[in-house]
């Protein structure tokens, strides 16, 4: 990658400087990371391999495990690598990546969760067309745009990071490479790119954000015409959806929306949306979905059965 200064590396300073604390860091966010990517990995499996998710639901909720594993995989390694060193740097080349892959799946992510949403639209207020508006052809065709729209806008994202000069400082108060901290660094007035920033990272966020609780209003309006039993199963998925877009956006919106001013929670927020949410998505999707559990149990079931005729 091309530079556009003399720095060749940074030096995180991560969550904190304190060597016992950096000990909890270690522990907590590996158990973290562990659970995230296993938790995930068993939705993929499950929805892989049985007969009874084929829905459009499942296949999206298939992305959305995928993503939140690359996701917390962008940030989370070095984190609990950087806990117990000395010394965190990570090169230039190393830092720019970083951006690339964090906004990649991040704008994945918030795709998926809107197709997701489309999805629970279509089938509880458009029951008797869904069968034919989100077919497994449309299904795909949505999520291969999905990853362009990302694929773009974590280019877009990349491009001002690397026309930001640095000649000064090479210290980040962050764990983690992100735009925010490094305009703090960079050693021209950063008003106009700061503003590129926010109108694309923070009006990414906060128009879908919109989009998806109007989207959401509309499916509960909606719910008044059903059987008590399609409320009660609608209104169950549409909790759950609604937990983890709020668990998701409102950190996102927090951190890019605003200038690059630094606040004391600014750290842990980040931590929230990037490790917290992939690892709290799992267990809202198989704690509150019947459909899931079972499946997973026959999958099980299934396995252990074909291993002791074994």
């Amino acid at each position: 990658m091309k530079q556009n200064n003399s720095v060749t590396e940074f030096i995180l300073l991560g969550l904190t400087q304190d060597h016992k604390k950096q000990k909890m860091v270690f522990a907590i966010f590996f158990i973290f990371y562990l659970g995230t990517v296993l938790g995930n990995l068993l939705i993929i499996v499950t929805i892989k391999f049985s007969q009874t998710l084929g829905s459009p639901m499942y296949l999206f909720l298939f992305y959305l495990s995928l993503v939140d594993t690359c996701f917390s995989t962008s940030t989370a390694p070095r984190l609990i690598v950087d806990a117990l060193s000395a010394k965190k740097i990570i090169s230039y080349n190393e830092c720019m990546t970083q951006i690339f892959a964090l906004h990649l799946f991040g704008a994945m992510e918030i795709f998926v969760l809107v197709l997701m949403a489309v999805d629970r639209y279509v089938a509880i207020c458009k029951p008797l067309h869904y069968p034919i508006i989100m077919n497994r052809q449309v299904c795909i065709i949505l999520i291969v745009l999905a990853w362009i729209g990302s694929f773009i806008h974590s280019i877009a994202r990349i491009i001002l990071a690397l026309r930001l000069p640095f000649c000064g400082s090479n210290l980040i108060d962050h764990y983690c490479c992100d735009m925010q901290p490094l305009l703090k660094l960079a050693c021209i007035d950063i008003y106009v790119i700061n503003l590129l920033v926010v109108s694309n990272s923070g009006a990414l966020c906060t128009s879908n954000f919109v989009i998806l609780m109007i989207s959401y209003i509309v499916i509960l309006h909606s719910l008044r015409n059903h059987s008590a039993e399609g409320r009660k199963k609608a209104l169950s998925t549409c909790t759950t959806h609604i937990i983890v877009v709020v668990l998701f956006f409102g950190p996102c919106i927090f951190i890019y929306t605003r200038p690059p001013s630094t606040f004391s929670m600014d750290k842990m927020v980040a931590v929230f949306y990037t490790i917290g949410t992939p690892f709290l998505n799992p267990l809202i999707y198989t704690l509150r979905n019947a459909e899931v559990k079972n499946a997973m149990r026959k999958l099980w079931h299934v396995k252990i059965t074909s291993d002791s005729k074994k």
